[in-house]
C-alpha cells in the first residue's frame, strides 16, 4: 500500500522545547513520523493549531460546520465548546445535533455535557438535561467533559442534583469546568473542593489570583461582549502553566477578523514570555481536556498552523490530519447544506399596550434600573427617578433610559418588562432569540411600538435577530434553535455586521449590542437581571420590584 508523504519546512515552533529553529517535517499520511533540524528554511513558522479553551458554538450564531472554516482561517484547530445554550432549548437532542454537525468539519470540537440546563428555576428554558442523559453523552462518546457548572449556589449548599452531576464526572474521570464570578473566600474553596477545576468568570485580576492560588486554571476570556484580558494577563507571571485563553461568545464578524491568535498578539505585545502565551494557547488545554489534536510533535497527528510572523499572526495554512485545510485562497472543503433545522419556537403577536409599564404613582416612581456595562458580563443597579403620565413609565432615551422586555418563545404569556442605560438607542429597538441562558426573546428599545416590532420580526422568523426602526425592520433568521444560521458563515457575518452598523447608526454606543443584549437574561451573572418571570437580583439570587420604593 502507497504512503502519501509531504514534506514541509519552515521555522518550527517547539512549545514543549521552548525554542524556534529550521525544520523539515516529514509526513506520512495522517501523522508526523519524522522532525530534522535543518541549517535554513523559509521564514515563515509552524506551530501547534489553536484551542479556544471554552466556547459556545451557538453564539457564533453558526452550526459547527460553518464555525469551522472562519475559526481554520484564524490558526484556530480545536475547541473546547459547550452546547450549553441549544440544550436549553432542545435537550439532548440538541447536543446530539451538535455533535453530529461538527462532524462533517476537518476541526476538533471537543463538545461538554451542560452541567445546567435550566440554568435555573427562576426562568422558562425549552428543556432540562438529567444526570442520566448526561451518563448517556459520557458513554456514548458524543461529550467528554462536564461543562461550567453555573448553579454555584447548588454547589455550596449541597443540591442533590449538581452533587449527582460532579460524582458522575469523577467516577467518569472527565474534567469539570467552573462558573464562580465574583466567588471570594470561604465560598471559593467550598465552591472548588467539590471538584471543579477551572473557571472563565474572573473579571478582576485579585480575583483570579484568590482562585489560582487554590490550584484552579484560570481562563482568560476575551469575546465579543465579555472582555478580560487587560485585567487578567498580568497573572501569566505568576501562574503562567495555570492559563488558558477562550472567547466564550464569539458573533460571526469578529471570527471574520481574528481569534485566539489576536489575543496572542496582545499578549506578546506587552511582554509576555512567548512560550508561556503559546503553551496557554495550545498544549495546556490541550493536555487538561485530552483534546486529541496533534502537538507537533514525532507520533502526532500532523495538525498545525503556518503564519508569517509573531506581530499579526496572519495565518498562511491550517493543517489538520496532514492535509492542508486552509490557505489563502480559503478552504479545502466545503461544508454540506443545512437541511434539517430543529427548533422549538411558539411564534405569537403581543399587542403594543403589552409592553406598557404601569404604576400607582401620581406622577413620578423610583424604579430599579439594569446598568449593562459594555465588555462586562455583569451588571451593576442603579435606581432613576421617572415620570409617570397617565399612569404609565416610559423610556427616557435623554438619559438612555430605555425599556427591557423579556418575551417567552415557548408559550403565551404576558412579557416581563425594565428599564435598562448603557445601550444608548435613538428611535429604535433591537431583539434577540439569542438570550442566555434559556433563550427566550430579549429586546432593548425607546417606544412600546418599536419593542413589538422588533420582537414581532424574531417571532416571525421563529428566532432571529433584528432591528426595528420608524418605517421598517431588519432581521437576521436563526432557524436552528432560535439560535444559529443555516447559511454560510461569511453570509451570516456579512448580515450581522449590518445589523451592528444599523444599530450605530440609532446612536447604539456598546461595540456589540446583539451581544450585550443577549446577557441581559443571564441571571447567574451579577447583578440585576430579566428574566421572562420577572426582575432578578443574581448577587441575592432572587426575583426584586421595579419600583424601588
Amino acid at each position: 500500500m502507497n504512503q502519501k508523504q509531504t514534506h514541509i519546512t519552515g521555522q518550527l515552533v517547539d512549545v514543549h522545547q521552548r525554542r524556534i529553529y529550521p525544520a523539515s517535517i516529514l509526513i506520512e499520511n495522517q501523522t508526523i513520523v519524522r522532525i530534522e533540524e535543518i541549517n535554513s528554511a523559509p521564514d515563515y513558522f509552524i506551530m501547534p493549531g489553536l484551542v479556544d479553551a471554552h466556547v459556545h458554538i451557538e453564539s457564533s450564531m453558526l452550526a459547527p460546520s460553518e464555525f469551522a472554516p472562519l475559526a481554520l482561517a484564524q490558526g484556530t484547530l480545536a475547541t473546547v465548546s459547550d452546547p450549553h445554550e441549544i440544550a436549553n432549548v432542545l435537550g439532548i437532542e440538541g447536543v446530539r445535533w451538535m455533535v453530529e454537525n461538527g462532524k462533517q468539519a476537518p476541526f476538533y470540537f471537543h463538545f461538554g455535557a451542560p452541567s445546567c440546563v435550566p440554568a435555573t428555576v427562576f426562568e422558562t428554558a425549552g428543556a432540562e438535561l438529567t444526570v442520566q442523559e448526561i451518563r448517556e453523552l459520557f458513554e456514548e462518546g458524543s461529550c467528554h467533559y462536564l461543562a461550567e457548572m453555573m448553579n454555584w449556589p447548588g454547589v455550596l449548599f449541597g443540591d442533590e442534583d449538581v452533587a449527582a452531576k460532579i460524582q458522575l464526572a469523577k467516577e467518569m474521570k472527565k474534567p469539570i469546568d467552573g462558573h464562580a464570578p465574583g466567588l471570594r473566600g470561604e465560598q471559593a474553596q467550598t465552591y472548588f473542593a467539590s471538584g471543579i477545576q477551572t473557571d472563565h468568570e474572573c473579571f478582576t485580576l485579585e480575583e483570579a489570583q484568590d482562585k489560582a492560588a487554590l490550584g484552579v486554571k484560570i481562563l482568560i476570556r476575551e469575546g465579543s461582549a465579555a472582555r478580560n484580558f487587560e485585567a487578567l494577563i498580568p497573572i501569566m507571571k505568576q501562574y503562567p502553566e495555570q492559563v488558558m485563553f477562550c472567547s466564550d461568545d464569539k458573533h460571526p464578524d469578529d471570527l471574520l477578523v481574528g481569534h485566539i491568535n489576536l489575543v496572542i498578539c496582545r499578549a506578546l505585545a506587552l511582554g509576555y514570555d512567548r512560550f508561556d502565551v503559546l503553551r496557554s494557547a495550545t498544549i495546556l488545554p490541550m493536555n487538561h481536556y485530552g483534546l486529541p489534536c496533534g502537538q507537533l510533535r514525532v507520533g502526532d497527528p500532523a495538525d498545525f498552523m503556518v503564519f508569517d510572523g509573531f506581530e499579526k499572526m496572519q495565518v498562511l495554512e491550517t493543517w489538520y490530519k496532514g492535509e492542508k485545510v486552509f490557505d489563502r485562497t480559503g478552504t479545502s472543503w466545503k461544508p454540506e447544506p443545512i437541511e434539517e433545522t430543529p427548533n422549538q419556537f411558539y411564534s405569537y403577536y403581543l399587542p403594543e399596550e403589552a409592553y406598557q409599564v404601569k404604576s400607582q404613582k401620581p406622577d413620578r416612581a423610583l424604579i430599579r434600573v439594569i446598568d449593562a456595562v459594555e465588555g462586562q458580563l455583569i451588571t451593576n443597579q442603579k435606581t432613576e427617578w421617572m415620570d409617570v403620565k397617565s399612569g404609565l413609565i416610559t423610556a427616557d432615551p435623554t438619559r438612555d433610559i430605555l425599556k427591557l422586555t423579556v418575551v417567552n418563545r415557548y408559550k403565551e404569556v404576558k412579557p416581563a418588562m425594565a428599564f435598562i442605560s448603557g445601550f444608548g438607542l435613538k428611535n429604535a429597538a433591537i431583539a434577540s432569540s439569542v438570550a442566555h441562558d434559556s433563550h427566550n426573546i430579549v429586546a432593548v428599545g425607546t417606544t412600546d411600538a418599536l419593542l413589538k416590532s422588533a420582537v414581532d420580526a424574531v417571532m416571525k422568523a421563529k428566532g432571529g435577530v433584528a432591528l426595528a426602526f420608524e418605517g421598517g425592520v431588519e432581521v437576521l433568521p436563526l432557524p436552528i434553535a432560535g439560535l444559529m444560521s443555516d447559511k454560510d458563515g461569511k453570509q451570516a457575518g456579512a448580515q450581522y455586521e449590518h445589523l451592528t452598523l444599523l444599530a450605530r447608526k440609532y446612536e447604539s454606543t456598546p461595540k456589540a449590542p446583539f451581544m450585550l443584549l443577549s446577557f441581559m437574561a443571564l441571571l447567574v451573572i451579577p447583578f440585576l437581571k430579566l428574566s421572562d418571570l420577572g426582575l432578578f437580583h443574581g448577587g441575592d439570587f432572587k426575583f426584586v420590584e421595579l419600583e424601588a420604593e
